[in-house]
């Protein structure tokens, strides 16, 4: 959904008015990116949906915290990426079940895969779910942030309250890690070029 930076101010400050319509405007505008997110980290549908509506009720209840200089997108992951990260933590023994495939991408009609080639997309994606679920919750966040988002690594530092330097150092291991998991699971070279320094 595009929307200009004026209307999402204005709906921020109708909200700091009381407005709990003008909120429900911006949560239809990045619910997608929160869940996204969420649910990369955590690898499951249910506690993405949970994850994603706990941001929104944070993020609602802590409004006179938001630095209105940040992109408004952009405190929300952070505030996303922590409780993830959190949650991860809480559970760091367990097993992350990634038995539930990926969200579909949307796409044009003429653009449809043919079926052997959603197949391999399909199993490629839960692949690299299943390695980022072997990741710990820091670096996995650095990795979706990073990748998926293509947040700088001052950007990521900043959400997950750490050094630029340490974001660089976690993305460097993650990225080692992967590649050796990616070698062991067939060794993919598509798979491997994602996670390749630019």
């Amino acid at each position: 959904m595009a929307l200009s930076t004026e209307q999402e101010t204005a709906w921020l400050i109708s909200v700091q008015q009381g407005d709990q319509d003008a909120f429900g405007e911006l949560v239809k505008l990045h619910q997608n990116a929160v869940y996204n997110l969420a649910y990369r980290l955590l690898g499951n549908r249910v506690e993405a949906e949970d994850a994603a509506q706990e941001t929104f009720l944070r993020a609602y209840a802590n409004l006179d915290r938001y630095d209105t200089a940040r992109p408004f997108r952009t405190w929300l992951l952070s505030i996303a990426s922590n409780f993830c990260i959190d949650r991860l933590r809480r559970r760091r023994l367990k097993w992350l079940s990634i038995d539930e495939p990926l969200p579909p991408r949307v796409l044009l009609q003429s653009d449809l895969p043919e079926p052997e080639e959603a197949v391999i997309a399909s199993e490629r994606a839960a692949l690299v779910q299943r390695l980022l679920a072997e990741l710990s919750p820091e670096h996995r966040a650095a990795v979706v942030l990073h990748y998926w988002y293509d947040y700088s690594y001052q950007e990521i530092a900043e959400m997950l309250r750490t050094t630029e330097s340490a974001i660089k150092s976690r993305l460097f291991r993650a990225r080692q890690m992967l590649a050796a998991k990616l070698v062991a699971w067939q060794g993919d070279r598509q798979l491997t070029d994602i996670f390749e320094d630019a």
